[in-house]
């Protein structure tokens, strides 16, 4: 398949609109507040705690420090990781792939306690429990 020159040119008009929004001018690690920082070329600086971020969560400071930013601005990547995020995802909250930011929001779900689960949980109890899965044919 060729490349064209108007695949060219609508590839930059989408890279320009993505950077309408803001790109990256510099990011950094700050180990006395455990936060990633991100200083976009808006004047906004975004932060959140490594620990929300796929492949970042486990992560040693001196890993986390080195961070290498995409020429256009709108990646981060974390060469001893070999963790990357899109900036423009970080924006709308998005710190991971669709399955693991999935599998986040299982695993809180079921750290929540309220009184109508801890119920729910004692009826199930006086029944014998959960009930075995069926077996698949």
């Amino acid at each position: 398949m060729a490349v064209t020159e108007r695949d060219i040119q609508k590839a930059e008009e989408q890279m320009d609109a993505l950077q309408r929004n803001g790109f990256a001018l510099s990011a950094r690690y700050d180990s006395d507040a455990d936060r990633i920082v991100i200083e976009l070329s808006t004047g906004v600086q975004v932060a959140f705690p490594p620990r929300l971020a796929e492949g970042l969560a486990d992560a040693d400071p001196g890993d986390l420090a080195v961070i290498e930013i995409s020429p256009s601005g709108l990646g981060l990547h974390w060469p001893a990781l070999d963790a990357d995020l899109y900036v423009p995802a970080v924006l709308q909250g998005i710190l991971g792939s669709k399955g693991w930011m999935a599998a986040q929001l299982g695993a809180a779900g079921g750290r929540v306690r309220s009184a109508v689960k801890a119920a729910s949980a004692r009826e199930n109890g006086r029944k014998g429990g959960r009930p075995p899965k069926a077996a698949a044919n």
